[in-house]
């Protein structure tokens, strides 16, 4: 058993960015229990796109900064920002405290969100490669 939350019902890429699918073309996106430990206490969100703006995937969505370093956020689906989550701007540590809840990143809209999650990693296969990295 990982001491890393791995949810189930989750896709995850290599990167460790988290991205669940709401309905058939929206997901959220955030970064996994995995990353937000390695990087410790996060203290500032910057979002580098915008509601309406278009990413691909693989875009950066974000910068999370901690104490120790600063992460790029990746979307791994392409699509439309419909929501950033801006009660990180005040609450960084939100992803500390609740990655997949509270600590979300972002909302896309996507038409082709089912074929990009198809290049996501499943929670076992996830759960293998954080294993790998220690």
């Amino acid at each position: 058993m990982s001491k890393y939350e791995v949810r189930q019902d989750v896709m995850y890429t290599k990167t460790h960015e988290w991205v669940k699918l709401e309905g058939e073309n929206m997901a959220t996106i955030g970064i996994t229990d995995y990353a937000q430990q390695k990087l410790h206490e996060i203290v500032y969100v910057e979002f580098t796109k915008s509601p309406g703006d278009q990413v691909s995937a693989g875009d950066t969505v974000a910068i999370v900064e901690s104490i120790k370093t600063s992460a790029e956020v990746y979307t791994p689906i392409s699509g439309e920002i419909v929501e950033v989550n801006t009660r990180l701007e005040e609450e960084p540590e939100l992803i500390n405290n609740s990655p997949y809840d509270d600590g979300w990143i972002v909302k896309i809209k996507s038409p082709s969100a089912k074929k990009d999650l198809e290049k996501c990693l499943s929670p076992h296969e996830y759960e293998k490669t954080i294993a790998e990295e220690k």
